[in-house]
């Protein structure tokens, strides 16, 4: 099996990427489709890509932080509830490229803004506040479709909802929407299996560098890191992935 020296750039980013993203309890979808996207990884491919890896580091970084007690169960069943179906639906249907570019690039975009300015910031946070059930699961019906629909798994809505609400610590959040990514990217892979025959090999390349990266990044998010400056250059790079997606 011979690979590109694209190939191995595209697996360098992801690897960086997946350390990001793991150590925030997040799968990296975004950042992964960004980055396929620059690199110029066929679009159909990017969808089935961005699942599979996403589960392959939401599945090891969700165990990391629920084995380190940093999880809410009462905030992730009822998101997890609404996400799972719709999450199915939307990775089953098919959006024609006008569509999936545009929405995609918004997502990386909203991505790329949170990164950078940290919205919730701004919101008086607790980190006690009573789980709305029907909330919970609105909250899920709507990220689970738009995980679907595009190959992500929505941590990235999650994780600032539920800490403008108030229901968990920020330690907490991460590995909450660590598992719901697993779930809502599983939901996702099954909605759209069709779309299997589409990743190429290249996929083994990039799974390796996921497992290492996720294997770095959760110790780093549950011991010592502070990741503000590298999540603005990463804000950065996913506004600019965002904008190629609508724009061109």
């Amino acid at each position: 099996m011979e690979f590109l020296l694209a190939d191995y750039l595209t697996a360098l980013f992801i690897f960086f990427g997946a350390i990001l993203y793991s150590s925030v309890g997040h799968g990296g979808a975004s950042a992964y489709i960004a980055i396929m996207s620059l690199m110029g990884t066929p679009s159909l491919s990017i969808k089935p890509i961005g699942l599979v890896l996403n589960i392959l580091v939401s599945s090891i970084s969700s165990f990391r932080f629920i084995k380190n007690k940093l999880f809410s169960l009462k905030v992730f069943l009822p998101v997890v509830l609404g996400s799972v179906p719709t999450a199915f639906l939307g990775g089953y249907i098919q959006l024609a490229p006008e569509v999936y570019k545009p929405l995609v690039g918004f997502i990386l975009l909203f991505a790329g803004a949170q990164f950078l300015f940290n919205f919730s910031q701004y919101f008086n946070i607790k980190s006690n506040e009573p789980v709305n059930p029907l909330i919970g699961i609105l909250a899920g019906l709507i990220i689970g479709l738009l995980s679907g629909l595009t190959g992500t798994g929505g941590g990235i809505f999650l994780s600032p909802l539920i800490l403008i609400l108030g229901w968990t610590t920020i330690k907490g959040a991460s590995g909450t929407a660590a598992a719901f990514i697993f779930f809502n990217s599983v939901s996702g892979l099954i909605g759209n299996i069709a779309s299997v025959n589409l990743i190429p090999n290249t996929i083994f390349l990039f799974l390796f560098a996921v497992l290492f990266g996720v294997i770095i990044g959760t110790q780093l998010g549950i011991k010592i890191l502070n990741e503000n400056n590298v999540k603005k250059a990463l804000g950065l790079v996913l506004i600019v992935a965002g904008l190629k997606f609508i724009l061109m």
